[in-house]
């Protein structure tokens, strides 16, 4: 694992630490074990910027299940390092692809260079309800650790979401 630096001081503040749920969710995310190892890839090779990408899968009463990750261009260039915006053709050509298969959109990934894998406010006036959220912590090009979340609209917060991984 890096060395991880200090965390920024922004995520102790009293706006980052009011949209963390404490709650885990009842739910569950089964990531393919290859689509997670490919998530963490492109966070890995994108730094020092945010990367970001598409979940594809399926959700039923138990939660995601996480078959498939596509990389999507971060049209962000002002703010790279620290923010990221979700190209909508990416997203429409995904769509478009995937149509007909046994795969949905379910969630976007994204990363945090140098910092922690929580969400911060941007994160959650941009989330979805429904959809998970993966955030890969990358320090020095290296993975530190993926947290997942879902966002409530009725507590107006991200709730972590338990992750497993399965067999290929």
């Amino acid at each position: 694992m890096p060395e991880k630096k200090h965390d920024p001081e922004r995520f102790n503040s009293p706006e980052y630490l009011a949209v963390l749920g404490d709650s885990l969710t009842s739910q569950v995310t089964i990531f393919n074990k290859n689509a997670f190892d490919q998530m963490q890839a492109i966070a890995a090779e994108g730094y020092p910027n945010e990367v970001c990408g598409l979940l594809l899968g399926c959700i039923d009463t138990q939660g995601w299940q996480v078959h498939e990750v596509r990389q999507v261009n971060n049209i962000n260039t002002e703010r790279a390092a620290e923010r990221f915006q979700l190209d909508p053709a990416g997203y429409q050509a995904i769509d478009r692809d995937i149509r007909g298969s046994q795969l949905e959109i379910i969630g976007v990934f994204h990363s945090h260079p140098d910092c922690p894998s929580k969400p911060s406010p941007t994160d959650l006036e941009s989330a979805w309800e429904g959809f998970l959220y993966p955030i890969v912590s990358v320090y020095n090009a290296q993975v530190a650790d993926v947290l997942c979340w879902a966002p409530n609209e009725v507590s107006k917060k991200f709730h972590p979401v338990h992750v497993r991984k399965a067999p290929l």
